[in-house]
């Protein structure tokens, strides 16, 4: 696909990230997502945080969206209290996104969430987080792994059929699901690993990182949706 569908990335706001002679402010989001994009057919764009008002208008333009993994979801987004463990709060970016996944709920344009995208699908549709689990990030900066087991019959469990061993960097989860989402993979602890809505075109979380590995079929999913094609159902990664 030359011209594939537009697929918007959500971004990371760093008050001094550094290249070359310079140390800036800077809006970036690490080169997996819109790789993972590319191989998958689609044309990556990115979404740096703006004004919410305006998210309707940027999600009009797309074929899709993606919100990417990064930092805690707030808690008082949740209506929680913050436990010691949880990061420092990125307010402009969950205020961004938190709009981004409203507009592409009320657009029905194909939104998968990953990581922090899906912990924020969950609160935007009203659900709560677990602040803290052990065992999904093992060493500080280093992404790990474990495998998942898809509930069969559901958009993910099509998609991936197989148990599956993914790339994995998070110390939150899902804890009580949003308005509509239903589980689509566990982890072998009982960690929710996606979520999805059957009440719309294409919506999926995955807690893990797809843009760290190897299987493109998540992102291929996304991709065909938005261009308005049925995903095709493959066995292999």
């Amino acid at each position: 696909m030359v011209n594939g569908p537009l697929i918007g990335v959500s971004t990371y706001l760093e008050a001094g990230a550094r290249w070359g002679v310079w140390e800036l402010e800077a809006a970036l989001l690490p080169v997996g997502y819109p790789r993972l994009v590319q191989r998958a057919g689609g044309l990556a764009v990115m979404l740096p945080p703006d004004d919410p008002e305006r998210a309707a208008a940027a999600v009009a333009r797309l074929d899709g969206v993606v919100i990417a993994g990064g930092p805690d979801v707030e808690p008082v987004r949740y209506g929680a209290e913050r436990e010691p463990r949880t990061g420092p709060p990125a307010p402009e970016r969950d205020a961004w996104e938190l709009a981004l996944i409203d507009a592409a709920l009320a657009a029905d344009v194909p939104l998968l969430g990953i990581c922090r995208g899906m912990q924020l699908l969950n609160v935007a549709l009203g659900g709560t987080l677990v602040q803290h689990i052990d065992g999904h990030a093992e060493v500080v900066g280093v992404f790990g792994g474990h495998a998942v087991t898809p509930v069969p019959g559901s958009l993910y469990g099509r998609v991936v059929p197989e148990e599956e061993f993914v790339p994995t960097y998070h110390h939150q989860a899902v804890d009580r699901l949003g308005e509509g989402l239903v589980p689509s993979a566990y982890a072998a602890d009982g960690t929710v690993e996606a979520v999805e809505l059957p009440s719309a075109r294409w919506v999926l979380g995955v807690q893990w990182h797809p843009e760290m590995g190897d299987d493109v079929r998540v992102m291929t999913a996304l991709v065909e949706a938005a261009a308005g094609r049925p995903a095709p159902v493959t066995t292999g990664g």
